[in-house]
């Protein structure tokens, strides 16, 4: 999810916006673009769309009800913002567009105020559209100070009714600039603009995966260089391993170094999707940029397996917690467990399964360590007040492999994970 913005009203956000999504569909990504400007919107216009339906019917009858088809394109499409005196959750609405595998774009609203604050948090990143002239270029840095402080990676800037910018410029920006766009009249149709937009897509699309090379032949690295050093090399491509930890143990930084490996889904099923992806970003280091999405409530097995099951080839998963999983009733769970198994076999990579040590042990424990190829278990250990904290990882079970119960250090440079108000499941 893109949130397309710019504080300088004028600069071409929809304009960006709508040939964007035109270009991401020709290039096979499915894209629906969102009006996020409750007062001036205009992407309906832009679009030459109705103006009604807007994201309050996606909100209230669901993803068909609310998208209209965008000319031009036969795989992207477009929800008019909500009028200025709709109340709508606009994270839950999103999330429900997110859970139809397409691509969102949020075209913002100028400025610097509350309201693009909100789009601008649900973003996975943000594209910053700005002209060559200072009011602009200032009026663009704005906008990358408000998502930095939000804590929202900014993918890059493109910069509109230019032929080509010179490196003085993009080093005043402080931000790669992924793009220019021409001037012509009208700017959509024109062929140069189409060409520029196609540029655009490939850019940003293959921005957005982060990849790492094999280790040792056929293994796959952790991102956890000690941990593959203990295994030799790494994990076998295919491996589903179950890292158990308590919920204090800073585990969740492991979880977010196998992000840098190669593409990942991230299911979290405790913290929002949003703290995960700001917890992510703070993190230091170069880490992945995931793909985050929450599974919760009574449907979630069937949520995470369908999500589960449109993996693409060679890609990372990370199952965060288990807990809540392993709850469920023990036939359909195993049954999950297996396609779970059966997925990331298929796909080559790798899956880590998070599972919480706490009192309260899920009843379905012993069915996740049964049938994963690997346990690694983490343990703090302090030798008393004011000490400071040591990490092992031990190696407990790997199948194929004689280096299982072997034990290795790990250092935590890293503050604990921020969970905002929300609680993390114990047992």
């Amino acid at each position: 999810m893109i949130a397309i913005a710019g504080a300088k009203g004028g600069c071409g956000k929809t304009t960006v916006t709508v040939g964007l999504a035109r270009a991401l569909s020709r290039a096979g990504e499915p894209t629906v673009a969102v009006d996020a400007d409750r007062q001036l919107p205009n992407l309906h216009a832009v679009a030459d769309v109705d103006r009604t339906p807007t994201l309050a019917a996606l909100e209230d009858d669901g993803v068909d009800a609310a998208v209209q088809a965008l000319s031009g394109s036969s795989s992207a499409g477009v929800i008019s913002a909500p009028e200025s005196s709709d109340r709508i959750d606009f994270e839950l609405a999103l999330d429900r567009l997110a859970r139809e595998d397409v691509g969102v774009l949020l075209d913002c609203p100028s400025g610097g105020g509350p309201d693009v604050v909100e789009p601008l948090e649900v973003a996975d990143a943000v594209l910053v559209v700005t002209t060559e002239t200072d009011r602009s270029t200032h009026a663009a840095r704005t906008t990358i100070e408000m998502a930095r402080r939000l804590d929202v990676p900014v993918a890059g800037a493109v910069v509109t009714r230019s032929d080509g910018v010179t490196g003085e410029f993009e080093s005043a920006l402080g931000v790669p600039v992924l793009g220019t766009i021409p001037e012509r009249r009208p700017p959509l149709p024109a062929e140069a603009t189409r060409a520029a937009f196609d540029s655009l897509a490939a850019t940003l699309s293959g921005s957005r995966t982060t990849t790492r090379d094999e280790v040792d032949g056929d293994l796959l690295s952790t991102g956890v260089d000690a941990l593959d050093a203990a295994l030799g090399g790494g994990l076998s491509a295919g491996s589903v391993v179950a890292l158990t930890a308590a919920p204090a143990s800073q585990s969740e930084h492991l979880l977010y170094d196998l992000t840098e490996t190669r593409g990942t889904l991230y299911l979290t099923t405790d913290r929002s999707r949003a703290n995960v992806e700001r917890a992510i970003a703070a993190a230091p280091g170069r880490l992945g940029n995931p793909t985050v999405r929450r599974v919760a409530g009574d449907d979630r097995l069937s949520r995470a397996g369908e999500l589960i099951g449109k993996l693409p080839e060679g890609a990372n998963l990370v199952v965060d917690s288990m807990n809540a999983l392993e709850r469920t009733d023990r036939r359909t769970y195993r049954e999950f467990l297996n396609g779970l198994v059966d997925r990331i076999d298929e796909v080559g990579g790798v899956a880590i399964c998070h599972c919480l040590i706490g009192e309260d042990r899920p009843a379905n424990r012993s069915v996740t360590t049964h049938l994963v190829d690997g346990v690694v278990d983490l343990r703090s250990y302090s030798a008393g007040a004011g000490a400071a904290t040591e990490h092992a990882l031990t190696i407990s079970k790997l199948r194929g492999n004689r280096r299982a119960a072997e034990t290795v250090s790990l250092e935590f440079d890293r503050p604990p994970v921020d969970v905002d108000s929300e609680p993390i499941v114990t047992g």
